[in-house]
C-alpha cells in the first residue's frame, strides 16, 4: 500500500511543482501549453473548492477546515479498509492506495496554499472538463478499481469445522 500511495503522491507533488514553476507569472501564450489543439493541454489553475469548485465561494476558514477534515477522515477510512482486504481483492488492493495518494496530494496543497493546484485541461467538443491534476487522476482510477472490486463475485469461504459442529 505504502509504495503505491507514495508514488502517486510524489508524482502529484512533482507535476504541480512543474506547473507552478512553468506557468506562474508567465504572460500571453506562455500561460498554456496546447498538446492537442482544442482537446488537451496544460494551464495553471488554483482551485479553492472541491471537485467542480464545490464550496469555492465559502469563507477560507470554513472551506479549508472542511476539506482538511474530510481528507483526514478519508485517510483513516482508507487505511482501516485496506487492513481488512483479502488477498483475492486485487482491484481494491491497488485502488485504495491510489485514492490515498491522491487525497494526500490534494491535502498537501490545501494545508500549504489554502487551495489545490490544477493544471490539466481536457475539452471534448464544446464541453470543457474542469481543470484537474495527477491526484485527481489517482483518485478516479482508485475509485474505479474499488467499484470493480465491489462488483467482482467472490467465492464463499467454507465455514470452519468448529462452526459446523454447533449446528
Amino acid at each position: 500500500m505504502g509504495l503505491t500511495a507514495a508514488v502517486s503522491l510524489a508524482l502529484d507533488i512533482a507535476t504541480k511543482f512543474w506547473a507552478e514553476r512553468r506557468f506562474e507569472g508567465a504572460r500571453g501564450l506562455e500561460r498554456r501549453i496546447d498538446v492537442w489543439a482544442d482537446h488537451f493541454g496544460f494551464a495553471l489553475a488554483k482551485n479553492p473548492g472541491g471537485a467542480w469548485g464545490i464550496l469555492g465561494n465559502e469563507s477560507p476558514a470554513l472551506r479549508i477546515s472542511f476539506f482538511i477534515a474530510i481528507s483526514l477522515v478519508a485517510v483513516v477510512f482508507i487505511v482501516s479498509l485496506y487492513r481488512k482486504t483479502e488477498p483475492d481483492q486485487k482491484a481494491l488492493m491497488w485502488g485504495l492506495p491510489l485514492v490515498l495518494g491522491g487525497a494526500l496530494g490534494n491535502l498537501f496543497d490545501r494545508v500549504r496554499y489554502g487551495h489545490v493546484i490544477d493544471f490539466i485541461e481536457v475539452k471534448l467538443g464544446t464541453y470543457r472538463w474542469p481543470t484537474f491534476n495527477v491526484a485527481d487522476i489517482a483518485i478516479v482510477v482508485g475509485v474505479g478499481l474499488m467499484a470493480i472490486d465491489m462488483f467482482t463475485p467472490r467465492k464463499r469461504k467454507p465455514a470452519p469445522e468448529s462452526a459446523k459442529a454447533t449446528t
